[in-house]
């Protein structure tokens, strides 16, 4: 019997190689050169990494210049005999990216620019307890004006706007968030609306995915496989593999809090039993008493600890183990060597730490000879909110020729 086998990647159809296409072809790799390099990098060099003539490298530099994606650094030697040479670095000014997010503290706007420095922060600490989506999008959306009013001056352009939101998001609409009471809420249209007339692309993601990204690059090269377990009202995980983050086949991936840590346990908002965010999210260490009126759960969570109250500190011993039951299975499966704790958890290390690495440590298999490092994330709280924003920009730099587009005539570069 024969069986037919397809070719493990479908082949595409021949494109030809049109004149348009090859500048922006070279274009898009003299810039890359050029978001990748550690410092300053000479007209020189970059012909030399790429192969291209030093008059395409000259030109592709002039229109990188007159679109404010470059700038000139000066002169230097680069450690060589001769006439110093004039290095190109991104620019500060130009293209920069919004990032918002609804967090368990409040929501909070953030931008940043070119090179990946945030240029403004603005943090509301209100709360959205039994406020509608709409009500909620609208008060983000008045966060978001404000912060594009205040990076104008800095002869800055938002070019769009990523929103973090706690839950899976499917081409806009966040199809389930239990903690913001949202299910099947079109969180796209409903900022696009709220912005009005302000008009911008805007794309909807999960904010632990974001999270992740957003340690990918504070991390700078040096941490490319890690676990992001985000905590607050409810626990999601951002994954990356290899530099890359891991969405999954929709977009979903990540869903720790409802990993099942106990199959016939407490009773989770999903309709499920069991689940992590029962004994590990804000509202389960909380318990029956609500966060005092004008305080924030966390702020909650971690005064009653610091002041030793009994039953906080239990309640975070028992989100600690369940904490580490999750992510050992994830660990074993993954083959990952580090866990960032973000979000609320960044907050609440030093009670979960311990208690989740001793679950860690029993049960995954290779613990005992490569031992797993469990600690806060950089970035902290405002991890989502700035992956937000880089992930804004990551489009101007991956592909520049967007952005050129909508500047004054400018020189065609071949």
């Amino acid at each position: 019997m024969t069986a037919h086998v397809r070719p493990s990647s479908p082949r595409q159809p021949e494109q030809p190689v049109r004149q348009e296409n090859l500048r922006t072809l070279n274009l898009e790799l003299v810039f890359r050169h050029i978001v990748s390099a550690a410092g300053p990098i000479s007209r020189t060099e970059l012909a030399t990494l790429t192969g291209l003539t030093r008059p395409t490298i000259t030109r592709i530099a002039e229109e990188l210049l007159a679109g404010h994606l470059i700038t000139e650094a000066g002169l230097s030697h680069n450690g060589r005999a001769g006439r110093p040479r004039v290095g190109l670095t991104l620019s500060e000014k130009g293209p920069a990216g919004l990032g918002l997010d609804i967090r368990a503290d409040g929501l909070a706007a953030c931008v940043v620019d070119l090179t990946g420095t945030v240029r403004h922060m603005a943090f509301d600490p209100a709360t959205y307890s039994g406020r509608g989506a709409p009500d909620v999008v609208a008060h983000l959306a008045r966060m978001a004006r404000a912060a594009i009013d205040a990076i104008v001056a800095e002869d800055l352009t938002v070019v769009t706007a990523t929103l973090a939101v706690p839950g899976p998001v499917q081409a806009g609409t966040v199809q389930s968030a239990p903690e913001l009471g949202w299910r099947g809420v079109d969180a796209q249209a409903l900022l696009r609306a709220a912005l009005h007339p302000v008009d911008l692309p805007i794309t909807v993601e999960n904010e632990a995915n974001l999270a992740a990204l957003g340690e990918l690059y504070a991390s700078d090269n040096r941490l490319d496989s890690f676990v992001y377990v985000s905590g607050g009202l409810g626990i999601g995980a951002g994954i990356v593999l290899d530099g890359r983050l891991m969405r999954g086949a929709r977009g979903w991936s990540g869903e720790l809090g409802h990993v099942a840590v106990y199959p016939d346990g407490d009773a989770c908002p999903c309709g499920s039993r069991g689940c992590l965010e029962a004994y590990a999210s804000l509202q389960a260490i909380l318990g029956d008493e609500a966060a005092p009126a004008g305080t924030t759960p966390d702020a909650a969570v971690t005064g009653r600890a610091e002041a030793g109250d009994p039953a906080t500190i239990a309640a975070l011993d028992t989100a600690g183990t369940a904490l580490g039951i999750a992510l050992a299975d994830m660990l074993n499966i993954l083959d990952i060597d580090t866990v960032l704790l973000g979000g609320s958890f960044a907050l609440l290390a030093s009670w979960l730490t311990a208690n989740a690495r001793a679950e860690i440590d029993r049960r995954v298999l290779t613990a005992a000879w490569a031992p797993i490092t469990v600690r806060p994330a950089l970035l902290g709280p405002d991890a989502a909110v700035i992956g937000a924003a880089l992930t804004s920009i990551d489009q101007i730099r991956r592909h520049p020729t967007a952005w050129l587009a909508r500047q004054p005539a400018h020189s065609a570069a071949p």
